[in-house]
């Protein structure tokens, strides 16, 4: 049957660093549907297109390619053990999709886990970011701080912080998740499969929660 995840958490939650970690130790398949999209759109896939053409427009790519890009993925030969799914599902259709998808290959959404943060110690994460001109090196003011301030420490160029990293559209950001994800939160929850884990811990309290809620 394999292990079937879905791991939930708002963006600078640490979700891509524990995915990661997750899908070594059990020896799943990472399946991210930002990868999944530019690897179907660089290969010219079917899906790949038919998304391409929705984006281009300016338009919501409609679930059933989204859902489409995901199936091909797990019905590929290295799915033998599962698969950790971040990015998909993100609305309860989605959910029921997967569920439906699983079941027809004899499987089922194992754990749900939801990497919690509150939003002022998101904002502090994501806002901090510097991004140097000349090489694109990533500082944080807080975590990573260049040696001199506004400096790399590597070519010596200019840091700036770009407008995805700003405190204002950081903000918009983490509104847009909370809005679009509570009713899949809501959905997993009644299907008693969330499991709420403590983001603000440091990383490795977070992976070992994690390991525990996924062999729980």
């Amino acid at each position: 049957m394999g292990t079937y995840i879905v791991l939930l958490g708002p963006p600078g939650a640490g979700k891509g660093t524990q995915a990661e970690v997750v899908s070594e130790k059990y020896g799943l398949i990472h399946v991210s549907s930002g990868d999944l999209f530019r690897e179907n759109i660089k290969n010219k896939t079917e899906l790949g297109t038919l998304a391409q053409g929705y984006i281009n427009r300016g338009e919501l790519v409609p679930d059933d390619v989204t859902i489409g890009m995901v199936k091909a993925r797990l019905t590929m030969e290295d799915n033998k053990s599962g698969a950790l799914l971040d990015g998909f599902p993100r609305t309860a259709a989605q959910a029921q999709a997967l569920g439906e998808m699983l079941q027809g290959m004899g499987a089922e959404v194992k754990v749900v886990p939801y990497i919690a943060v509150p939003e002022k110690v998101l904002i502090e994460r994501l806002s901090g970011r510097w991004t140097c001109r000349a090489g694109g090196h990533v500082y944080h003011s807080e975590f990573h701080p260049a040696q001199k301030e506004g400096i790399c420490d590597v070519d010596g160029s200019e840091l700036y912080q770009r407008d995805d990293d700003k405190p204002e559209t950081v903000a918009n950001r983490i509104q847009v998740f909370n809005k679009q994800t509570q009713p899949l939160i809501d959905y997993y929850r009644g299907q008693d499969l969330l499991l709420e884990i403590d983001g603000t811990q440091e990383i490795g309290k977070v992976t070992s929660d994690l390991i525990k809620a996924i062999e729980g």
